[in-house]
Formats: structure tokens, sequence, C-alpha cells
């Protein structure tokens, strides 16, 4: 099966390797604090490489209620991100190159499990930044603990924590949005319209080939099929004829007699024959090659055109066929003269 994914998915891949670039150059993640006393806020913003904001300020509060000071120096992360989000940035522009439609359902899953192992690793740090507190601090509280929200609002005492992503956990987010919105069309696309190799599609031309050039006899519908010599409507399927062409027109006749004389009248050209079918009379639904029929001329037939003639499957039917019905046996190239 081709693994090829659809253009459009190529260039959503490719821009969500662009976005990605882009998010070493802004902030992540941002936590924002309120109080009486600073009415204008506090803001902490959270980079790939490093802390912004009002961080000294942030620092000198926490120093009375015994938090660490936060510097980006302390956080091996912030050495490693920018590392692995240029990583992400360029498989995901290797997965539009490439059009492959497991490399982008890989990469989506390892995209998913980063997120998830980079939310657990943001919500560890702030445990750790919550609850290991300085026993010899200013200002202690029992059973308090200073662990902001990983995502949202929480009451710090006369603080509020607000965590939010920023521009670039709103670049993360919709990447990871746009890479499951992909896997899921190509998915369906796969499954809805299975994409052939160049080998199943010469197959299948071929295919379609013979049966648009197919020579198989169509049944004769008694009462409904008219005869294309006499144009009677065909009503004894016994004495039932077909003549199919090179070009699968079928004409049907409902006696031996018409189709020998349509022939003979040149109403087609005998280059133009394919095959010639005759009603079998013993089971008259099964329609015999004219080349392997065993032919019959009686009066007692009395076929609707009086051309007596009835077709037989095999030499032992025929003889039995004499027996009841006294005639003269013929065969195919001897009824054409």
């Amino acid at each position: 099966m081709n693994d090829k994914i659809a253009n459009s998915s190529r260039i959503l891949l490719a821009i969500c390797g662009i976005s990605l670039f882009a998010v070493l150059f802004t902030p992540i993640w941002r936590i924002d604090l309120t109080a009486p006393q600073y009415p204008e806020g506090l803001y902490l913003l959270i980079y790939a490489d490093k802390l912004a904001g009002n961080v000294d300020i942030i620092n000198g509060l926490n120093h009375y209620i015994g938090m660490k000071t936060l510097h980006t120096g302390d956080f091996i992360e912030f050495k490693v991100l920018p590392f692995i989000i240029s990583f992400f940035a360029i498989l995901f522009i290797g997965a539009a190159i490439l059009a492959k439609r497991k490399l982008m359902n890989i990469l989506f899953a390892m995209f998913v499990c980063f997120g998830v192992l980079a939310m657990v690793d943001f919500w560890r740090w702030e445990y750790d930044y919550g609850h290991n507190l300085d026993p010899n601090a200013a200002i202690i509280v029992p059973g308090m603990a200073y662990q902001p929200p990983l995502i949202g609002f929480k009451q710090l005492l006369n603080f509020g924590a607000y965590s939010i992503p920023d521009i670039g956990g709103w670049i993360f987010i919709t990447v990871g949005a746009v890479s499951l919105t992909l896997v899921i069309r190509e998915w369906k696309a796969k499954k809805k319209n299975p994409v052939y190799n160049k080998n199943s599609l010469a197959i299948l031309a071929c295919m379609m080939m013979l049966s648009a050039c197919s020579t198989a006899p169509e049944p004769i519908a008694i009462g409904k099929d008219n005869c294309s010599f006499c144009k009677m409507t065909i009503s004894d399927q016994r004495f039932g004829a077909e003549i199919i062409t090179i070009k699968s027109k079928i004409y049907k006749f409902d006696d031996p007699h018409c189709l020998i004389t349509f022939i003979n009248e040149d109403r087609i050209k005998r280059d133009d024959i394919a095959s010639v079918y005759f009603a079998n009379f013993n089971k008259p639904h099964n329609l015999i090659d004219a080349k392997e029929a065993h032919f019959l001329q009686s009066p007692s037939f009395r076929s609707p055109m009086n051309g007596n003639i009835a077709a037989f499957t095999h030499q032992d039917t025929l003889e039995k066929a004499v027996l009841n019905h006294y005639g003269n046996i013929t065969t195919w190239k001897d009824m054409q003269k």
C-alpha cells in the first residue's frame, strides 16, 4: 500500500516545524501573581532557555516564607530544552519532505510523550518549589505549602496565582492539535480510499480492460428482450442466441435462423464478432459457445421463426435428442454456409 500523505498534510507539517522554531524565542509559560500590595501584579515568564519577568521581586518575597530563589542556571531543563525543541522542529519539516504516513504517526506519538513528560517535570518542579521550605524562614505558617497551580488559579496566602500557557505554549498545543488532526485524517483517508502501488494499479488497469472487453454472454430476458433481426419479443428461451462483438456489444435473437441471417446479410462484419452463443435446449438458462455446441435441426422443434435448430452441450445429449426429434445433426461451421 502507498504510505504517502496528502500534500495539504505535508504543508501543515512544515508549518508546524517552522512554528516550533519560534518557540525558542517566545515565552512558553507564565505565572501571574496578584495581591493588594501589588495592584499592578507580578509575573514570571518561562522561556525554553531562561526565566524572565519580575524574578528579583518574586525571589525577595519568597525569601520571607522560606521558598527557594529562582535562577536560570539552577535548571538543567534550560540547557536541553532548546535542543529538544529544535529536534522536533527538524523532524516535523523532515516528515513534510518525506511525506510518509508511518513517520508522521511516530512523530505524533513522540511529540505527545514529550508533552506529557514536560508537564510532569513542570509539576515536579512546582511541588519541590512549594513544599521544600526553609525551616528558618521569617514567616512560617504550619501546614502551609506554596505550590503554584500546574494550570489555572490557586490562592497562596494573600496572593492569587495564575498559571497559563504563553505564546510558545500555545504554539506547542496548536502543533499537537494539528498533528492529531492530520493523523486522524490520513487514517480515515487510507481506510476509506486505499491507494494502490504501481503494480497494483497496473493489475487493476488490466482487469478493467479485460472487463471492458469481456465476451461473456448476458442472460436473455424472456418477454422483455427483442430479437435484433426480426424485432419480435423473445418468447421461447430454448432457441435464444447471442452475438457479442469485440467491443462487448451484444445482439440477442429469438431463433438461430435470425442470427444466421443477421450475419449472412452483413448486418455486422464477421471480423467484429468476438463470440456467438446459443441457448442450451435442455437447460435454456445456460448459453453455450457456438464452437463447443452440438446442433440438431428438426421440424418437431417448431422454433419461433422456423429455424428449428436446437443446441446441446454434449454429443451424448444430442444423440438422446435424436431419439425423440428426428432430424439432421449439423455443426456451427455448416450452419454459416
